[in-house]
């Protein structure tokens, strides 16, 4: 005589597996950066601040400026930093910005001495551009129309 199987489910709250929970999870789209990528960018960020502040790269125009690196910007994978640059006070961000690009092998080797990583990323330098949004966005702010919508005196 042979039994028959039942054809039992587990209940969600038995302890059995929930695979359908952490795959719909790992498709939806990205929210944001990883902790991971969080991290390795804020350490890129201070190497990179950390090289200009003590004169390391030899180049005339970066010992001429005072440069802040206000943010670097990883990809997922890891292959990419973005830097984002802004001489002090605004000015000549053009002959910064090549020259950073010029000095790139430089300071990839000694990002990649700092990180510990299979592959160190490659560095593109760009203009950041948040304090003019930021000026942007207070100078609609103070505009009259909308001090009026929102009872700004």
């Amino acid at each position: 005589m042979t039994r028959k199987k039942s054809a039992k489910r587990p209940s969600s709250g038995s302890g059995g597996s929930s695979a359908g929970s952490g795959s719909r999870a790992r498709s939806s789209p990205a929210k944001g950066p990883t902790q991971r990528m969080l991290r390795i960018g804020e350490l890129i960020r201070h190497k990179v601040a950390e090289l200009l502040a003590r004169g390391e790269i030899h180049d005339d125009v970066l010992a001429s400026h005072v440069v802040t690196i206000p943010e670097v910007r990883i990809s997922p994978d890891l292959k990419i930093a973005t830097v984002y640059v802004m001489p002090l006070g605004g000015k000549d961000v053009k002959p910064v910005i090549t020259s950073l690009a010029r000095n790139k092998g430089f300071i990839r080797t000694e990002v990649a001495k700092t990180l510990n990583l299979r592959y160190a990323p490659d560095l593109r330098f760009l203009e950041d551009k948040t304090f003019e949004e930021a000026t942007r966005i207070d100078r609609l702010l103070d505009s009259p129309k909308v001090r009026q919508d929102t009872g700004r005196s």
